[in-house]
């Protein structure tokens, strides 16, 4: 069977305290000891019997010095952590003078919207007047500016959509022009002449241009190639 739990509880048995007493400080004793020497570190150890017996043990030579170090960071750790009367008065004033800065910006801004005017005299609602119309004219000021940048930007949109639209038509006429048909050939006019059967023949002979009939002029020196005879005489000798 298990070992049941040991209750911490004061023995009363004055004897068994003594027995009990001697064994657990020797042991504290032994840890601090080996606390010491395996992570060297500076252990002082204090104890006293219920009797007022004093029992101690120090790591270093002189058992002062440890204390006096402990005091030291004791009084230093005090003074950081509780603040004097006066740096208490000098917060606390602090904490004033900010909650009323921050009641004036509510103040304020409830003026601002219309709110709680009823307190306000005529300097101060004209000071308010001149406070709200100077900063609806940067509203507005800002306004102007943000659409003016918009407008901007949707007119350089603009440009780069007609140039790309008109890149893409000059694609299109490009592969139109590709993929259309030859033209047909010039209708050429068609002659017919006899051959030596008698038979007629086409020819064609292709169309000239305008320019390649040209009108002749009459000249007067050209005669005709006969002249007119007298009826009353006789023929030649080669017509008889």
């Amino acid at each position: 069977m298990g070992r049941g739990k040991v209750v911490l509880q004061r023995i009363e048995n004055k004897i068994s305290r003594q027995v009990t007493f001697a064994k657990r400080r020797n042991g504290l004793l032994k840890k601090a000891y080996e606390l010491s020497i395996l992570c060297d570190a500076e252990v002082a150890l204090v104890l006293f019997s219920h009797a007022g017996r004093l029992y101690q043990f120090s790591s270093s030579s002189n058992m002062l010095k440890t204390l006096e170090r402990y005091q030291r960071y004791i009084f230093a750790s005090q003074d950081a952590v509780v603040p004097t009367s006066d740096e208490m008065q000098n917060n606390y004033l602090e904490y004033m003078e900010l909650k009323a800065r921050v009641e004036v910006l509510q103040h304020s801004q409830r003026n601002l919207l219309g709110e709680d005017l009823a307190p306000l005299n005529t300097s101060e609602l004209d000071q308010l007047e001149s406070q709200v119309g100077k900063t609806l004219r940067q509203i507005r000021s800002r306004k102007t500016q943000v659409l003016l940048d918009e407008l901007c930007d949707l007119k350089r949109k603009e440009h780069m959509l007609e140039d790309a639209n008109l890149t893409l038509k000059r694609k299109l006429d490009e592969m139109e022009v590709d993929a259309a048909p030859p033209p047909p050939p010039p209708p050429q006019q068609q002659l017919t002449w006899q051959n030596d059967h008698g038979v007629a023949v086409p020819s064609y002979a292709p169309p000239q241009p305008d320019h390649f009939f040209q009108a002749l002029e009459c000249s007067p020196s050209l005669q005709p190639a006969f002249r007119c005879m007298d009826v009353n005489q006789p023929p030649p000798a080669w017509m008889a």
